[in-house]
């Protein structure tokens, strides 16, 4: 028997024997194998039922494949060995069946179903036990439901009735189950609301509900009131709960460096200072700006107290480079004002990085170098100034091919504009940004190129959106051409003349986000969504027609005797994770983008078009190595086929995502996509969209992946296969038995979407 046949009998009697789920069950114990929950009740979610079984069994992947229990089960019984603890480490010990924590699941889904206003309901569990496995059924009867007759609300006090009262707002209709969560829902949506208005010593349980069955047909009258404790206390006691108060003074505290060293500071190296209501206690020398921190606190003196604009004080200080953590506290003071105190602990703001990392590109192999700074805190008002430099290089048929880059950029927590006043601009609570960078490439028999772009930008948040605003962003980029390079590829149509013109761009642009995402329900499925616009040139057109400029000889508009571009761009992301279980998960993924030329230009700049393939797109081709349309790249592979890029772009994506075990997840994936042109370029035949022939033009991968999850980033490993190639001739697109040229290997930092 040969050396290679013995391994494959051996890998495979491990895994048989990994596979024997029962293999480390003690005698007289069962494995709780499978469970299931048969509900009569329509639309009820069964994911908010299994959040309450008290067990489940060990994890699956795909619903049948234990394989974190598997790899628990290659480590023998000998737990003193250190291989057998490392196989039980990174696996999942088996969960041994419970008939207590069974029959204990089994009430907590009868609590559940009783809540959603099926009181009658009646749940039971059948074991069924199979050598030793067992498997769980539980049956709910719901008998028939309750429902609101009429919902009334009766509370003396006008604001806090008028928000009760609110119809279109209220959580309870008449008609509806009687479903005790709902209405809990109800208590926090009045108490969350009338905090928002000042009442500081509202909560939530100063509210309650009475209710009256009498009525047949199972119908409940449902009164909600003031609990007996303020029913029956004195008017000083309503008095303080239904109080509502304001912000007095803002007091921050940065007198506190550390709680050991804190007492190392006396009185006379304190310095206090005022700016309107606002009050800064700090040594002489601050370690951060006053205004600075005005700007980044939603709390206003002279405004009512507000839940939320606490929350989001939090959030802002807590964000800032310079603070390590805050604490926020109120001070009742007379005339019905709350002194709020804001205590802040600084931080070490200070890094430095270097990196080196090995890069293959078109069948060249490469490095680079960086290095970089950042400084949380570069003037003492949080601004974060970051700089970093890159060397680049590549081996290329016998010569170095070379970049050099450097970026400059300064985040200031703060939104500056030469208008305004300091109350509006507080109001905002904007970020500003400002970015240079400064790049040279030097690529051998082809061309040097050198780029120079500044900009600055507004970002904020509301709630869960995100938002973006480029006020303006200006990039110069200069080509000088070798003449073998245009004798080669520019003057056989080979390449695409556009991608290799100087261009000046200035444009403008909005980036958003939105996600649903609840992390107190992570259980649940949610959406997320970005989005952008931008345009360039429109400015500058406008201009030159208002002054009557003359174009030069070849029809442009030119600043510095360089074109500059006109488009409009678009691009929207939205991803739908539909959550299976803790450990498993489907992804599904839309993207499209469209650039559209126009005015002074005749094709989108090269860096603003877009591309398929690679990572993060349609994973059976490398990036930029798919489209545009059934456009046929350039038979040399080891030369970078620069049209593969268009002003259109599909992806359609499908991932299963699951956890295997230890820190390793899996993934199974199916993408389609392309980009297209909008219109026919000579160097990119057939490429161009049409309403017609696009379908027939969207490849097809499928493949699979590991990914490793350290918690605080991911690293991504995928196969890409293709199985549609519209590019080949049509008994070939099918990729039914895949080639070498067939797969394409990505590695990755995150997930794909």
């Amino acid at each position: 028997m040969s050396h290679k046949f013995k391994n494959i009998i051996l890998s495979l009697s491990i895994f048989l024997w990994a596979c024997n789920t029962t293999k480390h069950v003690p005698d007289g114990e069962y494995l709780l194998d499978k469970y299931k929950i048969h509900s009569d009740i329509p639309g009820l979610n069964q994911d908010i039922l299994e959040e309450y079984l008290r067990q489940t069994p060990n994890a699956t992947a795909l619903k049948a494949l234990k394989i974190q229990l598997a790899i628990y089960n290659i480590a023998g019984k000998d737990t003193t060995k250190k291989l057998n603890k490392f196989f039980m480490k990174i696996g999942e010990e088996p969960v041994l069946f419970s008939q207590r924590l069974t029959d204990i699941s089994t009430q907590q889904i009868q609590k559940v179903v009783v809540n959603k206003g099926y009181i009658d309901a009646e749940v039971i569990n059948k074991v069924q036990i199979d050598n030793k496995k067992v498997r769980v059924d539980y049956y709910i009867n719901s008998k028939k439901p309750y429902t609101i007759n009429k919902y009334s609300v009766d509370i003396q006090d006008s604001i806090l009735l008028s928000v009760a009262n609110d119809t279109s707002k209220s959580l309870i209709q008449d008609g509806m189950l009687f479903d005790v969560d709902v209405f809990d829902e109800e208590r926090q949506r009045v108490t969350t609301s009338v905090r928002e208005i000042g009442f500081y010593n509202f909560n939530k349980e100063y509210l309650v509900y009475t209710a009256d069955s009498t009525l047949s047909s199972h119908k409940i009258n449902l009164n909600l009131d003031l609990n007996t404790f303020l029913k029956q206390n004195k008017d000083s006691v309503k008095n303080y709960v239904f109080t509502q108060f304001k912000i007095g003074k803002v007091i921050f505290n940065t007198n506190l460096i550390n709680n050991q060293n804190s007492a190392n500071f006396n009185s006379s190296s304190l310095d206090t200072t005022q700016f309107k209501d606002f009050i800064l206690i700090s040594p002489k020398e601050k370690f951060i700006d006053f205004k600075t921190l005005i700007f980044n606190t939603y709390i206003s003196p002279n405004t009512y107290f507000n839940d939320k604009d606490v929350e989001k004080t939090y959030s802002a200080l807590n964000s800032l480079g310079p603070v390590k953590y805050v604490t926020i506290s109120f001070v009742e003071m007379p005339n019905n004002t709350l002194d709020c105190m804001i205590n802040i602990i600084p931080a070490k703001t200070v890094s430095l990085s270097a990196e080196i990392e090995g890069t293959y590109t078109g069948g060249y192999w490469g490095g680079a170098f960086k290095l970089g700074t950042v400084n949380k805190n570069a003037f003492n008002g949080a601004e974060i100034l970051s700089i970093q430099g890159r060397l680049a290089t590549e081996w290329q048929s016998g010569i170095w091919a070379q970049e050099y880059g450097a970026q400059v950029g300064l985040k200031i927590p703060r939104f500056l504009f030469p208008i305004g006043n300091f109350d509006f601009k507080r109001s905002i609570h904007a970020n500003t940004e400002f970015t240079s960078d400064l790049s040279y490439q030097f690529r051998p028999s082809e061309f040097t190129a050198s780029n120079i772009s500044a900009g600055t930008s507004y970002s904020w948040d509301r709630s869960k959106y995100k938002h973006n605003f480029e006020l303006f962003n200006l990039s110069l980029m200069n080509f000088d051409l070798d003449q073998q390079f245009i004798t080669n590829y520019i003057d056989t149509k080979k390449y695409n003349i556009h991608n290799y013109e100087s261009r000046f761009i200035l444009r403008m642009g909005y980036k958003g986000s939105f996600s649903n995402f609840n992390p107190n329900r992570p259980s649940r499925n949610y959406s997320t969504y970005r989005y952008s616009f931008e345009s360039a040139g429109n400015l500058l057109y406008g201009l030159n027609k208002l002054l009557y400029s003359k174009p030069s000889f070849d029809g442009n508009y030119k600043i510095f005797n360089i074109a500059y571009a006109q488009y409009v761009r678009g691009e929207y992301n939205t991803s739908y994770n539909q959550i299976i279980d803790k450990n498993n998960r489907f992804v599904y993924h839309l993207g499209l983008g469209l650039g559209l030329p126009y005015g002074n230009a005749d094709v989108l700049p090269f860096e603003r078009r877009f591309y398929s393939g690679g990572a993060n797109s349609v994973r059976g081709w490398s990036e930029t190595q798919l489209g545009p349309g059934k456009y046929k790249r350039i038979s040399n592979v080891k030369i970078r086929d620069y049209n593969q890029v268009g002003d259109i772009k599909l992806d359609l994506n499908m991932e299963y995502r699951a956890k295997l075990f230890w820190f390793f997840e899996g993934a199974l994936f199916l993408d389609a996509g392309n980009v297209w042109t909008m219109k026919q370029y000579d160097e990119q035949p057939g490429g161009e969209f049409r309403f017609d022939s696009f379908i027939n033009q969207i490849a097809i991968a499928y493949g699979a992946g590991l990914r490793m999850d350290f918690s605080f980033f991911i690293v991504r490993f995928d196969m890409g296969i293709r199985l549609f190639d519209p590019v080949l001739i049509r008994t070939e697109q099918w990729r039914i038995k895949p080639g070498s040229d067939d797969f394409a290997f990505h590695i990755g930092i995150g997930y794909p979407f």
